[in-house]
């Protein structure tokens, strides 16, 4: 699998899948779950709402429709919120293992992931970026690339230093 990283918006990559920074709930939010969710349309919450009507658990995956983006399915994660006190690291890298487990099963080869828990739930940014990678590269999958977002200039070149 090809690990690479693009400075953008991760609701417009042409991909397979995007995975989705969700909420416990998994019924929009902030951040990257807001704009997912402003992109899809209304499409994404009526499946979140269907497929997972409890939601899901911390360092979880599960998948819906991506509605009005270009990508066929989203993958959403729920992970661990650093601010809150949930600081086990194997939460956040099963969010990354596991979206690439849930792409598998759906055929997808190329999935754009956002930084997990970096944002709003306060994951330090230099961790957060050494579990994607680590985890990405070290997880078996079917999946011909996975794209890390960097939403913006210096987040862009933390990752890219990384790689």
């Amino acid at each position: 699998m090809e690990l690479t990283v693009v400075e953008g918006d991760i609701t417009t990559q042409d991909v397979d899948a995007v995975v989705n920074a969700a909420n416990r709930r998994m019924r929009g939010g902030g951040g990257v779950d807001g704009a997912i969710h402003a992109a899809g349309g209304p499409e994404v919450l009526e499946d979140c709402r269907r497929r997972f009507p409890d939601g899901l658990a911390t360092g979880a995956a599960g998948w819906t429709t991506a509605g009005r983006m270009s990508a066929r399915w989203v993958i959403h994660v729920v992970g661990p919120n650093w601010t809150a006190g949930e600081r086990d690291r194997s939460l956040l890298t099963s969010c990354y293992a596991n979206a690439l487990h849930v792409a598998d099963e759906l055929g997808a080869h190329t999935v754009a992931f956002p930084l997990v828990s970096a944002g709003i739930y306060g994951w330090p940014r230099e961790d957060a970026i050494a579990a994607a990678v680590e985890t990405l590269r070290g997880t078996g999958t079917q999946v011909d690339e996975a794209r890390l977002v960097a939403f913006g200039r210096r987040a862009y070149e933390e990752i890219s230093s990384a790689l």
